[in-house]
């Protein structure tokens, strides 16, 4: 189950067709929830990391409401070593931006711009600490040029 949530979350996110994102984010959201509230959080000894992913995509995907409900079990998860601190990073930063407050990581874009960062001139020395790479390679990817100022 989880193996094909993590699949159609990359194949929607490959396709473009925006009704189908909120469709298939939807889907998975609600299944994601659905494991947790009945089983609780997975580890890596119940699933693979595949699978871990999947939770974690399911989460990231979802509402502002979700992510912040289950941030504490994805913190408790990347502190066990079942999530990376880079999925720590991308929902910590995203969570903060629903909440209309500055990113710490830089992992978040809106409008084809860096979404407002927390101290740009130490940025590159967090990322490094959560196992990124550095915020001009990252911006690269969506031909945005860093600008600390």
């Amino acid at each position: 189950m989880l193996s094909e949530v993590l699949e159609s979350d990359q194949r929607i996110r490959k396709s473009n067709e925006l009704i189908k994102y909120a469709k298939e984010d939807h889907r998975n959201q609600e299944l994601v929830i659905s494991i947790i509230e009945k089983c609780g959080m997975p580890t890596l000894k119940d699933v693979g990391q595949k699978q871990m992913d999947a939770i974690w995509l399911g989460l990231q995907h979802s509402t502002k409401e979700i992510r912040k409900k289950y941030f504490p079990q994805i913190e408790k998860a990347v502190e066990n070593g079942d999530l990376s601190k880079q999925q720590y990073a991308l929902m910590k930063d995203r969570i903060l931006m629903d909440e209309g407050k500055p990113q710490i990581y830089g992992s978040q874009i809106e409008n084809g711009k860096l979404y407002k960062l927390e101290n740009p001139e130490t940025v590159n020395e967090r990322r490094k600490e959560m196992g990124m790479e550095t915020i001009e390679d990252y911006l690269k990817n969506f031909n945005i040029q860093f600008n600390p100022n």
